[in-house]
């Protein structure tokens, strides 16, 4: 979760370093710190808090070291505090150490150092890092590529690290085990980072590490190794990302400006993703899906399981309605961090399908990996067929699974997942028409008829932001003061979307929020309600529109303010059950749901604005969540 950004080159690393991590303060912001090499010391600063706090102590002295690590933090062990805060180091031999991730065997590890002498100055895990490695360089000769091997194995858990040593002056070492960490080439420079938004302002060349390997940058170039300390050979890429996609081009907030990419990316998913010259008379004997996956994966298909986490977990429950409606599969969805302790039994001819945006998520990569380990050397029939979703192609799951559908959602900076979420959405769609039409679960009209209203989608949320956004922005208002629960209801298709605006209320306007399918709010959730707590209702027209308006009905009747989302063409009829109505244009019950969460991304990121919190960085969150 934490970031990493580290640098060496001809320039002065420090603002480098600094704007890096600002580019990654999504990953964590609880406090961080940078280190840096210059004649022939170690020069730490760390701070407290957002990266601003950073940058002002920073700022206050000269350094021209061409050479230097950084750390943007989300918590894991200690207290947000400045000590706590990386690059944590061993003064003595002078090496500092930056990580991502956790050392689950810290405490044998540091009781060991600490038994030679050596003194800790903070609570994290990562500290026994560079006293191991400053222990290695104490007796003997070893470089430090070669200190940094020759702890690893001793390290048990997920990390990525980097380190400096102030007596190796011209050199960065980096390793990765199970969390992201990135190589960036530039003339006579190199970079490494978490992500690729940190390398995008200095250099389009990258090369991803994969698992069980290490870096050392230098300025004459960059090795790779094995662990086991083979020298490797690797070829960056070129990526096809510009600067302007990680600004916020005009507007407050990423999250606003995300919500309102969001036509684009439909458009695109659409384009990469459907035959424009498909046609239900002209073309019956090929998809109008374009998937380009395996036949494997859907030989015999009986069984889909789904696994992922938080907003993606919402989206994979849509998926499920679609895959079982459409192609008439039975699906399940479960959350990665519980599947991978307690999995289903094994099901033969199943495809395992891992949601997860930044392709990252510690939870479902394990959860993925359970599953490709347990279903190893059994019979074909039972053997593992994984498929990832994701919006980072270049991710830790693309490695893992048989194949990835890439969302194409673009750089995603805002914590609260707004444009990934439609973006995975539309990944379900595209997979569950593909399998319809394969299976032949759906007339080919009826295919043609969805398709045409998908395409119709951008135009529609465009409609929708333009009708509704200031509306909504007066309407947050209202919940800003004395509002402290909320309760979301929907149904069917869109009783996942109940848990979605759910779940973007409560990260980021801190305001307690509950999703309930409508039909359960009397088994229990409205004893909840009074005039205090306002309800929110999904009452899209279609087969279970009267309903949810029956189930507002019974919230209205224990005085709940009530808010409708429901299409323009019903806002009359609707008026008279709801006190406030979000109207969306008209749309088929079935693609509804992408519409029906763009006036409840409004309505949480105005509450939250009109509060004053920072939106795009809520408190205790992260955007990359690659710890257990």
């Amino acid at each position: 979760m934490c970031g990493i950004v580290g640098y060496i080159g001809t320039q002065a690393a420090t603002e480098i370093l600094i704007s890096g991590l600002e580019r990654l303060e999504y990953r964590g912001y609880d406090s961080a710190g940078v280190a840096t090499v210059l004649e022939g010391k170690i020069n730490c600063v760390r701070a407290k808090g957002k990266l601003y706090n950073l940058r002002e102590k920073v700022e206050r002295e000269h350094n021209p070291a061409q050479i230097g690590i950084g750390h943007t933090r989300w918590a894991t062990h200690g207290k947000p505090e400045e000590h706590n805060a990386h690059p944590h180091m061993d003064a003595a031999m002078g090496v500092a150490v930056v990580q991502n991730g956790i050392i689950e065997n810290y405490r044998e590890l540091k009781e060991e150092l600490i038994s030679k002498g050596y003194e800790f100055k903070s609570e994290t895990d990562t500290e026994v890092i560079p006293h191991l490695i400053a222990d290695c360089l104490t007796n003997s000769q070893h470089s430090l590529l070669d200190a940094v091997r020759q702890i690893i194995p001793r390290l048990e858990g997920a990390f990525a690290i980097a380190v400096i040593s102030a007596d190796h002056p011209y050199e960065l070492v980096v390793a990765r085990q199970q969390a992201p960490l990135i190589l960036g080439f530039g003339q006579g420079e190199f970079f490494c980072a978490s992500d690729i938004t940190a390398l995008v302002p200095h250099t389009h060349t990258v090369l991803s590490l994969d698992n069980g390997e290490m870096a050392r940058l230098s300025p004459l170039g960059v090795e790779i190794y094995n662990f086991a300390g083979d020298r490797l050979n690797k070829f960056p890429r070129t990526l096809d990302w510009n600067l302007v996609q990680v600004e916020k081009q005009g507007f407050r907030h990423y999250m606003l400006k995300e919500i309102y990419e969001q036509p684009g990316v439909v458009r695109t998913a659409l384009e990469a993703y459907f035959n424009p010259n498909w046609h239900a008379q002209d073309n019956p004997d090929f998809s109008p899906v374009t998937l380009s996956l395996s036949p494997r994966l859907y030989e015999d298909l009986e069984h889909i399981q789904i696994l992922a986490c938080g907003t993606s977990w919402h989206a994979s429950l849509i998926g499920k309605y679609l895959l079982e409606q459409l192609a008439g599969i039975p699906t399940t969805v479960d959350y990665a961090s519980e599947f991978r302790y307690a999995p289903k039994p094994i099901i033969g001819n199943t495809l395992t399908i891992g949601v997860t945006q930044s392709g990252e998520t510690a939870d479902t990569i394990a959860a993925l990996e359970t599953e490709k380990e347990r279903r190893a050397n059994l019979e074909p029939k039972l053997q593992a067929r994984l498929l990832g979703i994701t919006n980072r192609p270049e991710s830790t799951i693309a490695q893992l699974v048989d194949q990835i559908i890439n969302t194409q959602a673009g750089i995603e900076i805002g914590v609260a997942a707004t444009k990934t979420f439609v973006a995975q959405v539309m990944s379900f769609y595209f997979l569950a028409l593909d399998l319809a039409f394969r299976r032949k679960t759906l007339p080919l009209e009826q295919i043609e008829q969805i398709i045409t209203g998908l395409h119709q989608i951008p135009t529609q949320i465009e409609k929708t932001l333009e009708s509704q956004a200031n509306y909504i922005e007066e309407l947050a208002h209202e919940f800003t003061k004395e509002t402290e629960d909320f309760i979301f209801i929907g149904r069917g298709i869109n009783f996942p979307i109940a848990l979605e605006g759910a779940l973007k209320l409560k990260e980021i306007s801190y305001i307690h929020a509950e999703g309930y399918p409508a039909g359960e709010m009397k088994h229990g959730p409205i004893a909840l309600l009074d005039t205090k707590v306002p309800v929110v209702a999904i009452a899209m027209p279609g087969s279970v529109y009267d309903k949810v308006l029956s189930n507002a009905q019974e919230a209205k009747a224990r005085d709940a303010r009530l808010i409708g989302v429901t299409s323009a063409m019903n806002a009359q009829e609707a008026a008279a059950t709801f006190d406030d109505v979000l109207t969306v244009p008209e749309v088929e019950e079935l693609i509804s749901p992408i519409l029906a969460v763009v006036p409840l991304q409004l309505l949480a990121y105005h509450i939250a604005a009109i509060k004053g919190l920072d939106v795009d960085q809520p408190r205790n969150l992260a955007k990359s969540v690659t710890v257990e």
